[in-house]
């Protein structure tokens, strides 16, 4: 393996630096029983807009090697929830999107330096492998508190229940930011008739003294920056918290 299968370049932008993507490593709910891991659209939508700005994305994990999407996000899967999404099957026709996903850098060793921004993939899998990870906690703060945009989408938003600076405070305190919504965890626990999440990062974040979290309507694309510290409510909000991201990079 070289170390290109960790790129994708896109019809010959110019390069403007490189973007660390983190997704979580398979796992397996508690509460279902499903194999999870990061949903497919929260990597590829805002894959798209950091290619097509000029550039580079490199993708680690948090255990590293193969990488699997969750089920309903696959636009494979049988249950067509995400036949829509022409953008992540456009991505799984590429052979160099799929060494991608096969190689996928750990967590170890990985600093700030070298990158632009960090932005953390959604999906079933962070509310396990996202929660409660130490070294993602400390990796996510760096890039932010060296002053590079630092985004998380959906799930993944989970971390900054968790996730403190160098002088002990939570990141999100006197921030506004967003995360999955208990309005969407309704609806998904609806439309599989259990309980999909251990815990919701709304409900959670709503505990926070000093913090403001914000949802928009259900499953709207709905991304907030409060300084470097951009966020995305859900799937359909990735491209819009990776435009943020750009729109940042592009001021400095």
């Amino acid at each position: 393996m070289t170390e290109k299968l960790n790129y994708v370049h896109f019809h010959g932008a110019p390069a403007r630096g490189k973007i660390l993507m983190v997704a979580s490593s398979p796992t397996v709910s508690a509460q279902t029983g499903w194999p999870i891991g990061f949903w497919a659209a929260e990597l590829t939508h805002p894959m798209r807009v950091f290619q097509e700005a000029g550039y580079e994305v490199e993708l680690a994990s948090t255990e590293g090697g193969a990488i699997v999407m969750d089920g309903y996000s696959n636009p494979t899967d049988a249950s067509g929830y995400s036949a829509h999404d022409v953008i992540s099957l456009g991505y799984m026709q590429q052979e160099s999107f799929r060494n991608m996903l096969e190689h996928t850098r750990p967590l170890q060793g990985l600093t700030h330096e070298g990158y632009q921004a960090i932005f953390l993939v959604g999906g079933q899998g962070p509310m396990y492998t996202f929660r409660g990870n130490l070294a993602l906690q400390k990796l996510f703060a760096s890039f932010y508190e060296a002053g590079k945009p630092a985004a998380a989408v959906c799930h993944s938003t989970t971390l900054l229940l968790e996730a403190r600076t160098t002088d002990g405070e939570l990141l999100v305190k006197g921030k506004t930011w967003t995360g999955f919504a208990d309005a969407e965890e309704d609806f998904a626990d609806q439309a599989v008739g259990m309980k999909i999440q251990p815990y919701r990062i709304e409900t959670e974040a709503r505990k926070i003294p000093g913090t403001t979290f914000k949802v928009a309507a259900p499953f709207s694309s709905y991304a907030i920056h409060d300084g470097n510290l951009v966020t995305g409510q859900q799937q359909n909000s990735g491209a819009a918290a990776a435009e943020m991201v750009v729109e940042l990079l592009q001021k400095k």
